[in-house]
Parts: structure tokens; C-alpha cells; sequence
């Protein structure tokens, strides 16, 4: 079989997120996320929020207390920016996570709605040269918010009205105040634009939107104005629990999608994977889902099998794949056509283990059969897709001229006749054989997957 590692690399998209971790680590494996095929990765919101010895959670990430200083757990403003001028020498985008809905719960420690808070403004100006060397823009002197800067507090109760979810604050239960939900003012607006143009300037060339779904249309289109989303990807999480026909999607996804032109967390495909992965729903759900409202259009969607919310939130852990039905699901999504594959990795914060009693995704993103399937993406990406044979249980698709997917979501051994050619399967899951002659035919286990690619024809 041919080397897969060794195959020329084309302009593909497939992101990395890395999930919390700190910026020294992703520069420090820069050289093999570029080896493994990524084009970009997507890090956690660069930004100050609370540092603590000898850690804090991931969730203080999104809680932000000052745009205008990157100080959090995983680094500062120099590692940032060492950091980016790593991965663009490696031909690498940079893409960061913005927190622009809300602004820190600080409710146990302090009354006011100041941020950054009148003691971290001390501690700037007690070492005003350090505080000036990790300043993005702005003033340190003088708060970025204050109370005029935020909408009447109260927690959202009623999910499905969009009015409390876009203005109310996101809260953990009756005795937590929740997340001073920002308002959208020339200030606020103006603040959040200085801060992406300063991300821009040491080369941001992308977006991740958390918690868009609780930001009005209004604030999301004032803030991405035409100079700012020049030249960058910009995406927003909006969580729903399906694609067309479904309320969130109808009241939260639709309205983004027909009034922006961000794109979006492909959720409407997750649960198409999820029901046929996972509850064993018919096959033939994957051969077009976008025509049935079951995903976005390609240009629009980021696609995925897992999210950091899904392991790392009680409300979502129903929705963790096992580990087999997560690899079929990366198959899919990296041999489809359409959409920006994200790819999760973290540092064993959710705490769920795999079946050899490892941390699941820690440093998922060098599992050896993943990186074969990016090498398919990156080999097909752009080509036409078009589906030769499906049922119940299996789905078998081409890319062009050049590759084959096929999967076995069933329980029984399937038997799949290919195309005339000559192939080669660059993911040899066990059991897989692939048999050559005047027709070729593929035997796949159960629940498992193959993708081949034509061997090219010596030309004369």
C-alpha cells in the first residue's frame, strides 16, 4: 500500500480545535499539526479572564474580564503572539474563539458591573510596563464596561423565546445570577471591534462566535462590519437540536442564517450523525441531508462529531457517540463534499475515558486512523460527490474519479462492488478486503469503513 503520509498536499480546510491548551503547547506541536494535514487551528478565547493556582476550569475561558490584555491560564498576550507567528511560518491559520455576549460572573467577589474590576485596574497600573507589553489596545487606566454597558439582569427561564434567550443571562440555576449579558451599544460594539481588528493585526485569519445564539442579529451584523470580516472565516455556535421542521432551528439558526452571511456549527448534520451512528437510523438519511433540511449548505458549515459543550456539559453527555460510531462519523465528514471539518482535542478535561481506560480525546487529533482519513480529505477535497449504492445500513459514495467512501453502520459483513480500477484502502480497519479483477468488490465487517483511492492510470 502506498504511504499515505507521503502524499502531495493540497489547499484543504480541516480544522483543529485545541481545545484549552495553552499557547505554548500548540506552537510546540505546530510542525505536527501541519504534518498531519490541519490547514488551520482554533484556540481558546484569547482574552483576560480569571487565572488561579494551581488551575482554574475551561469555563472561566469564556468569561471574559477585559478585551484589551490577553491574561488567562494559557498564556499572555508574547506567548499569543509566538504562538501565531509559528503556525502562519507553517502556513497555518490561526482561528480564535470571541466571547462577546457576556462578560464574567464576579458576583461572589464584588457587587458592581465594572470590567475590568477596580482591583484588576490596580493591579495594571502597579506594573504599568508589563501591563502596557500584553496590551492589545485601549486604555488601562480606565474600565472597559460599566453598568450602562449591560442589559437589566435576569435568567433565562423560557428557552425557546428568543427575546429572553438574546437579552436574558445565561445562568446555572435559581441562586446563581448568571453572566452579565452585554449590551448592544456604540461602546460595547465599538470595544469589540477594536479588539478583532487588533486580533487581525497579528494574524487572526478566523472566527469562532461563542454563545452566538444568545446575541441579537443587530449586534452580530454591527459588529462584523465589511472591513473586519474581510479576508477572515467567521462562524457562530448556535446549539439546536436538529435541522428543519425543529423550533430551535426555526427560531435560533434560520433567522442567522437568512440574515448573515456567517457561517455556523453544523448541529442540523450532528443529529442526522447521531441518529444514524448512534440509534442505529437508516443510512440513506446521509445520502443528502441538505436537501432535506438535515444540514447546511456547504459554504456555511462547520461540521463535526463532537463539540467541547457535548463532554464537558452535563445537559449535553446524551449526546457523547461512542468511540466506533465517532469514527464512522469522522468518515463521513471527511469523505464527504461540503463543509469545514473541526476536528476536538483536549487535555482530559472532561474526564471520560476511552475503552483501553485512556483519556478519550487527549491528543485525539494524532490517532493514526484520523489522520488517514484527513489525508482522503485533503486528496479529494473539491471534488464532486456522488453516490453509487445505499440501504438501511450502508452508504457508498465517489469523490470524482479519484476516491471511494464506503461504511457499514450494520451488524452483518456487507459486500459492495466497486467501480472498475484499481484501489487502494487507506484506512485497512480490521477485517476490511478489498479484491481486484474485472470487479472489484470490498467486504466490510460490521460497523466498519473503507476509503479507497484509484490507483493512477500510467500514462502513455
Amino acid at each position: 500500500m502506498q504511504d499515505v503520509s507521503a502524499c502531495p498536499m493540497q489547499a484543504t480546510n480541516v480544522i483543529l480545535h485545541a481545545f484549552d491548551w495553552p499557547y505554548h503547547r500548540v506552537a510546540a506541536h505546530a510542525e505536527a499539526i501541519a504534518a498531519a494535514g490541519f490547514k488551520a487551528v482554533l484556540v481558546s478565547p484569547p482574552m483576560k479572564s480569571l487565572r488561579a493556582e494551581p488551575a482554574t476550569s475551561w469555563w472561566q475561558r469564556y468569561q471574559p474580564q477585559d478585551y484589551r490584555v490577553i491574561d488567562n491560564q494559557l498564556g499572555n498576550t508574547e506567548d499569543f503572539r509566538r504562538m501565531t507567528a509559528k503556525l502562519r511560518s507553517l502556513n497555518l491559520k490561526i482561528y480564535a474563539d470571541v466571547v462577546f455576549n457576556h462578560m464574567a460572573n464576579e458576583s461572589k467577589v464584588r457587587s458592581d458591573l465594572q470590567y475590568p474590576s477596580a482591583a484588576l485596574l490596580a493591579a495594571y497600573q502597579a506594573q504599568p510596563a508589563h501591563s502596557e507589553s500584553l496590551k492589545l489596545f485601549g486604555d488601562l487606566s480606565e474600565p472597559l464596561f460599566t453598568e450602562q454597558d449591560f442589559v437589566s439582569a435576569f435568567p433565562i427561564r423560557d428557552w425557546t423565546n428568543p427575546w429572553q434567550v438574546q437579552h436574558g443571562r445565561i445562568s446555572g440555576g435559581h441562586e446563581d445570577p448568571g453572566l452579565p449579558t452585554l449590551r448592544c451599544n456604540q461602546h460595547v460594539v465599538k470595544a469589540q471591534q477594536q479588539y478583532l481588528r487588533a486580533l487581525k493585526a497579528i494574524g487572526v485569519s478566523g472566527f469562532r462566535i461563542d454563545a452566538a445564539k444568545h446575541m441579537t442579529l443587530e449586534h452580530l451584523k454591527q459588529v462584523w462590519e465589511p472591513d473586519i470580516a474581510a479576508g477572515v472565516h467567521i462562524f457562530g455556535e448556535i446549539i439546536t437540536d436538529g435541522g428543519a421542521s425543529r423550533e430551535e432551528y426555526e427560531l435560533f439558526l434560520q433567522p442567522y442564517l437568512e440574515q448573515t452571511e456567517l457561517g455556523a456549527y453544523d448541529f442540523p448534520l450532528f443529529h442526522a450523525l447521531f441518529k444514524v451512528f448512534e440509534e442505529n437510523g437508516p443510512m440513506s438519511e446521509l445520502v443528502n441531508p441538505y436537501s432535506v433540511g438535515q444540514a447546511l449548505a456547504f459554504d456555511r458549515a462547520i461540521t463535526f462529531a463532537v463539540t467541547h459543550d457535548i463532554p464537558n456539559n452535563d445537559v449535553f453527555l446524551d449526546q457523547v457517540m461512542s468511540e466506533q460510531s465517532e469514527r464512522l462519523a469522522y468518515c463521513y465528514l471527511l469523505g464527504r463534499d461540503g463543509g469545514v471539518p473541526l476536528i476536538y482535542a483536549d487535555l482530559d478535561t472532561s474526564g471520560i475515558c476511552n475503552q483501553a481506560g485512556q483519556p478519550r480525546w487527549f491528543d485525539s487529533w494524532q490517532d493514526p486512523m484520523l489522520l488517514r482519513m484527513i489525508r482522503f480529505h485533503n486528496r479529494c477535497h473539491a471534488l464532486p460527490m456522488r453516490c453509487l449504492e445505499h440501504s438501511n445500513t450502508h452508504l457508498v459514495f465517489s469523490r470524482g474519479e479519484t476516491g471511494v467512501v464506503a461504511i457499514n453502520n450494520g451488524q452483518d459483513e456487507r459486500c459492495v462492488n466497486l467501480p472498475a480500477g484499481e484501489y487502494e484502502d487507506w484506512l485497512t480497519m480490521d477485517g476490511v478486503t478489498l479484491t481486484h479483477g474485472h470487479q472489484p468488490q470490498l467486504r466490510l465487517p460490521a460497523r466498519t469503513s473503507a476509503m479507497l483511492i484509484r490507483a493512477q492510470t500510467p500514462t502513455a
